[in-house]
């Protein structure tokens, strides 16, 4: 009898959670199983990667939380063995949705973020999220936690029992990534013999602290020649843009905004800089590691200090603290971390390894 998969996501759009089931989801189907991503609104930048072997269901829904009667009546119907989650609203909904089919279907949530945005000085919707995740996560019938750092949390903060999580990485390296970093790279800043391009990736928002990177850039800029490029688009984008005129580095910061392949900017970039405030298991710190890119980055919870050993195969600064980013980015470009080592350690974050793991914890 062949096993029906379900993996439930909010959307589609661009971010590391969804490209890192869809993948997931691509590598239960080509182990035979049958696999369905659900969705409460099937829009979004990767709804072309979601391949033929994956049944797309679009529960058409404005918002997640209207998506939970036809989350519901799609458990009745198809009863599939086992509901996979991800993203914290998509965990709460699956494991309520499955309450309310009644139906014997597990539900398995993954937890892909650090606690840092629900601290006391969250929005109170953010608080309260936090609060019912605490009330509802114990429910689930297993936990995959992206890092070790996560899995932490999840037990200090909604008290649930360690043994009832497994800590699975993200599939980063995926095997069509060597060939995407080798596509053509139409940008005037990456032809042989301009100055050095630094990199961050990353959606525009808080959590990032992009404006920490331009600030800690613009101590370096002063010193030398290089510029900083920033892939991604948000909320912060006008902030940003205002920012880097304000440091009158117009000439030198580009926001590109948003784009598929970032890979060939990872491959030709001088150094790629994670900044953020907060993690759980940054998948751009491992793909630029996997293409030969150096890296530096915060020692944001969660996520960096596992990928990097503790800062022995690339430095860790502190969060938040611009002048300390500066100087390991002007050291870093001095004296880049050993590509070789870096692209070792992306290599145990591999898709192959990662089915593995999540079929044994899916019980398919």
């Amino acid at each position: 009898m062949c096993h029906r998969v379900a993996l439930f996501l909010p959307t589609l759009a661009g971010g590391g959670a969804e490209r890192a089931m869809i993948d997931v989801a691509r590598g239960l189907a080509e182990t035979g199983l049958e696999v369905d991503l659900v969705t409460a609104r099937g829009e979004g930048a990767y709804r072309d990667r979601v391949p033929d072997s994956v049944r797309l269901v679009d529960l058409q829904s404005r918002r997640l939380a209207t998506a939970l009667p036809n989350l519901v009546g799609y458990l009745r119907r198809w009863r599939p063995d086992v509901l996979l989650t991800a993203m914290i609203h998509a965990n709460i909904a699956g494991i309520a949705a499955r309450a309310l089919a009644r139906v014997s279907t597990r539900v398995v949530i993954s937890e892909r973020l650090a606690f840092a945005p629900f601290d006391s000085r969250a929005p109170i919707k953010f608080r309260l999220v936090a609060r019912l995740r605490r009330l509802v996560y114990p429910w689930a019938d297993r936990i995959i936690a992206v890092s070790n750092g996560v899995a932490d949390e999840l037990v200090e903060r909604c008290g649930v029992d360690r043994e009832a999580i497994q800590v699975i990485p993200n599939p980063v390296v995926v095997p069509e990534l060597d060939a995407r970093a080798g596509e053509p790279l139409d940008h005037p800043w990456f032809q042989p013999g301009a100055p050095p391009v630094v990199l961050g990736v990353g959606r525009l928002k808080v959590q990032k602290d992009f404006a920490g990177l331009m600030a800690a850039f613009a101590e370096v800029r002063a010193k030398q020649q290089c510029r900083l490029v920033i892939l991604g688009e948000g909320p912060e984008r006008e902030r940003l843009e205002a920012l880097r005129d304000s440091l009158g580095l117009t000439d030198d910061i580009d926001l590109p905004g948003y784009v598929l392949n970032p890979y060939p900017y990872m491959k030709r970039a001088s150094l790629f800089v994670l900044s953020s405030r907060w993690e759980g298991l940054p998948g751009v710190l491992i793909e630029a590691m996997a293409v030969g890119c150096p890296v530096i980055s915060t020692d944001c919870p969660a996520g960096p200090r596992e990928i990097l050993s503790d800062g022995e195969l690339a430095p860790l600064v502190p969060c938040e603290s611009p002048t300390a980013l500066g100087s390991a980015i002007a050291a870093a470009l001095e004296t880049p971390p050993d590509t070789e080592r870096l692209r070792r350690r992306a290599a145990q974050f591999t898709l192959e390894a990662a089915v593995r793991r999540y079929r044994k914890v899916l019980g398919v």
